[in-house]
């Protein structure tokens, strides 16, 4: 905190005020923050750090030592698993860096110290709310995309008025995420819930008319993924939205992989719970939101959860985040995930841009190799598919090998990175994928910070290793 003996400090503080008071909130706080700690690293340096679109993130790795890399030693490979996580990005560490040192208060308590951490967290969540289009009282910060996901779950069940004869019904898809698999699975075990799991295409896209006729009139929540982590099917949401609606059912969906590469706007999408995780766009792990509608769990007959506060709770304690889920606020991941969004919603059209040429550049890369038979999973159709996600099947080659010798130089995965344990993957057997090509199959994911001679490296490189496989 400032030297509040000093005259400059009395004035910076003043600033701060009247500057919280027009509305910037944390931001001035963080100016401050900044101009102090930049003010001695800049006189050496001679320049700010810049981490556009396309940049190059020094501390992910050396690109150009990745693209005459010859045997992997003493030298990071390739990063090209974006959805697994991305790196934590420049600005987004930036905005940490305060709440390390000079901002330590609880945010809940009413202190000196307490104030520029309270309205970092509501800057935060303002930007969280902007970037997905809705009011900021609608936005839980949670741990993870696995609390948010299982709180929508949970909120739905207190919130139905089933009958005792009646067990409460959910509808999800064959290719959830675990954090939706694993806990209806258990609901179910429990005889707590029934579910019914529609499948997908040959693209992994859920169809509405399944949707339509899973719904009874029992069914107290819907749950699909906004788009699929592995092959990056995007679903059409918007119109089970609007399905929902018209049955007066809840509808919540896991946005995990989306934010940060394409657009979601969850007004537009007609959902009344969404999930949103930092680390797939820049923040650190350990930090993640869930969009919960203002209302929608108290219309349409639905009782609202009384656990305590004003909309229940799956957490019980404190009563933080209005009541709604307990446990002190972790201001240094919360004001990381507020940078985050903030970078989404200035980036987003060129980042979408940038990733969706890098990845066709490599697609063509990979399905144009003579002698190489491969397929590519997922809807043709641009518009829905995520721009980054690239799943190519190379028929008779064992994807475990083929990621094992690619490690020194390649990092991407044969499957989603929350999935543990080898095997077929799940999605691409509901997929309909033949065994020999789900064996052989490869997702490979882009970013922010990918560069294009990166991706040309990485083609040859995968192109190599697959000749190799298949001798």
């Amino acid at each position: 905190m400032p030297d509040m003996s000093s005259t400059d400090s009395k004035q910076s503080w003043l600033s701060i005020g009247t500057a919280v008071l027009g509305g910037t909130m944390a931001g001035a706080f963080l100016q401050w923050a900044h101009s102090q700690r930049h003010r001695s690293s800049n006189a050496e340096c001679g320049k700010p750090r810049s981490c556009g679109v396309g940049s190059e993130l020094s501390t992910l790795h050396d690109a150009k030592n990745n693209t005459n890399n010859s045997d992997g030693r003493g030298r990071k490979p390739i990063y090209l698993d974006w959805n697994a996580t991305t790196p934590i990005f420049a600005e987004v560490t930036d905005a940490m860096m305060p709440y390390t040192k000079e901002f330590f208060g609880n945010p809940s308590s009413k202190s000196y110290f307490s104030k520029p951490c309270q309205m970092t967290v509501q800057q935060a969540r303002d930007n969280v709310a902007t970037m997905v289009g809705c009011n900021p009282s609608e936005i839980i910060f949670t741990s993870c995309g696995t609390e948010s996901d299982n709180t929508a779950i949970h909120l739905a069940l207190k919130a139905c008025t089933a009958s005792s004869e009646n067990v409460p019904h959910i509808v999800t898809s064959a290719t959830e995420h675990p954090a939706i698999e694993e806990c209806l699975l258990e609901l179910s075990l429990q005889g707590r819930v029934t579910v019914t799991r529609v499948p997908v295409d040959g693209s992994g896209v859920v169809s509405v008319d399944d949707v339509r006729a899973a719904i009874t009139t029992d069914t107290v929540l819907v749950t699909i993924m906004h788009s699929n982590n592995e092959v990056g099917s995007i679903n059409p949401i918007a119109a089970i939205g609007a399905l929902c609606a018209a049955q007066h059912v809840l509808f919540h969906t896991d946005a995990a992989q989306s934010c940060g590469k394409v657009p979601v706007d969850v007004a537009q999408l007609r959902v009344d719970m969404a999930t949103i995780v930092g680390h797939k766009f820049g923040a650190p792990k350990g930090v993640a939101a869930l969009y919960v509608r203002d209302g929608c769990l108290a219309e349409h007959g639905r009782k609202l959860p009384s656990l305590y506060g004003t909309s229940g709770g799956f957490l019980m304690g404190g009563g933080q985040e209005s009541g709604r889920r307990a446990g002190t606020e972790n201001v240094l991941l919360i004001a990381a995930l507020g940078a985050a969004c903030k970078i989404v919603i200035d980036e987003i059209a060129d980042t979408g841009k940038h990733m969706m040429e890098l990845r066709d550049l490599l697609q063509q890369r990979l399905t144009s190799a003579v002698g190489i038979h491969s397929c590519v999973n997922g809807p043709c159709d641009a518009a829905w598919r995520l721009p980054n996600t690239l799943s190519i099947s190379f028929p008779g080659v064992d994807s475990g090998r083929l990621v094992a010798e690619l490690a020194p130089k390649v990092t991407l995965s044969a499957g989603s990175a929350c999935h543990t344990g080898g095997g077929i993957s799940k999605v691409l057997m509901a997929m309909g994928l033949a065994k020999d090509v789900a064996m052989g199959t490869l997702r490979i994911s882009v970013g922010r910070h990918t560069q294009r001679y990166e991706v040309e490296a990485a083609a040859d490189h995968i192109l190599q290793a697959v000749r190799r496989c298949l001798q």
